[in-house]
């Protein structure tokens, strides 16, 4: 089996080379309704946002992509330049490799940037014993903390990912009194990782003192198809077949946001693609809305890169808010939208049993 090291850098040429995401985009099952005479002028329209504390230029953040390899510092320095400049969060991805000493700097890099939101990230499978793996406990969080100055950690729920990875940890019993032990001390995100949260996970979560919960739903990344390529190089027919069945698993965002019933902050991700698709989360109900492979390429090239890409998302986001006759984020949140196609087929279904 491959070093964490080789397989974070197989993760990102996957990302950039490979089919990795389902054909289907449920983010334009969600319309927005259209505001004939929005009566606000476009240089008005604010699209700032308090985001989890922070004051964000509008509510966006890129989600976890990487660290861990030679190749993530340059990665993760790009992307903490474009956000600091454009006054919005930044996720780091999994912190394992650094926590074990693991091309460590690709991750401290972040810290050189005045990125107003920061959040780490360790998986849920490595707060319980894995096949010959301890169990992260109390100094491994501070030390993801430590690493970039974390304001939040994202705790990961990755199992599909897991299942299908050669080197998958599958264990899960007791990952939920471990978020819970876990979030009684530290500042803590729960994160899927593109296959979506479900009403009845989200109230298991309820009560814990989590800050927040990232919903990355399926429509973006699939995890699965990722370690479908690991697997089909490495000859292993089981897990290569198990990536091929569940490539298209999980629960798309826009589903998961409608079901939502939850006190804590809701972050959209999982297949956003432009600013329209930001409008139309914060419209269903996010706080914050995340992405990750949409400045994959450009994270690759320059931090200005990058952030040429996330000024088009927000001036998107923008024209959005003006044609719906919203002056601000608060006003957006309020308006009114249709679901359908595969979307609404989805609340349709799940209406039956709930």
């Amino acid at each position: 089996m491959k070093g964490i090291n080789a397989r974070k850098a197989d993760h990102i040429n996957i990302c950039l080379n490979d089919r990795i995401e389902p054909d289907y985009n449920y983010w334009n099952d969600v319309k927005l309704i259209h505001e004939a005479l929005p009566e606000i002028d476009y240089d008005d329209v604010d699209t700032s946002s308090n985001v989890l504390g922070r004051r964000l230029d509008f509510p966006f953040m890129v989600t976890a992509i990487t660290g861990g390899f030679d190749g993530a510092k340059k990665i993760n320095a790009n992307i903490a330049k474009a956000c600091a400049e454009l006054g919005i969060g930044m996720g780091t991805g999994s912190e394992r490799a650094g926590i074990d000493g693991v091309d460590a700097d690709s991750y401290s890099i972040i810290k050189d940037y005045d990125v107003p939101l920061v959040i780490g990230n360790i998986g849920a499978p490595q707060l319980i014993p894995q096949k010959n793996k301890r169990a992260y406990g109390k100094e491994d969080i501070e030390k993801a903390i430590e690493l970039i100055d974390a304001d939040y950690v994202a705790l990961h729920l990755n199992f599909l990912q897991e299942v299908v990875q050669p080197e998958g940890d599958t264990a899960s019993e007791g990952c939920l009194d471990a978020i819970r032990r876990i979030a009684s001390e530290y500042p803590v995100i729960v994160k899927e990782t593109g296959a979506g949260i479900s009403p009845d996970t989200l109230s298991r979560l309820e009560g814990f003192g989590i800050r927040a919960v990232d919903l990355a739903g399926m429509g973006g990344t699939s995890f699965s198809a990722v370690e479908l390529y690991r697997a089909r190089n490495e000859k292993d027919a089981i897990r290569t077949r198990i990536g091929e069945t569940f490539f298209d698993w999980g629960i798309p965002t826009p589903v998961s946001l409608e079901w939502a019933e939850t006190t804590m902050p809701l972050i959209a991700s999982g297949g956003i693609r432009t600013g329209l698709d930001v409008a139309r989360a914060i419209a269903m109900g996010a706080t914050c809305v995340g992405a990750a492979n949409l400045v994959l390429r450009e994270a690759m090239e320059s931090a200005d890169a990058v952030k040429n890409k996330l000024i088009i998302i927000r001036e998107e986001l923008k024209a959005a808010m003006l044609l719906t006759g919203s002056a601000d984020i608060q006003e957006l949140s309020k308006k009114r939208y249709i679901l359908i196609g595969q979307t609404e087929q989805w609340i349709r279904g799940m209406n039956k049993w709930m």
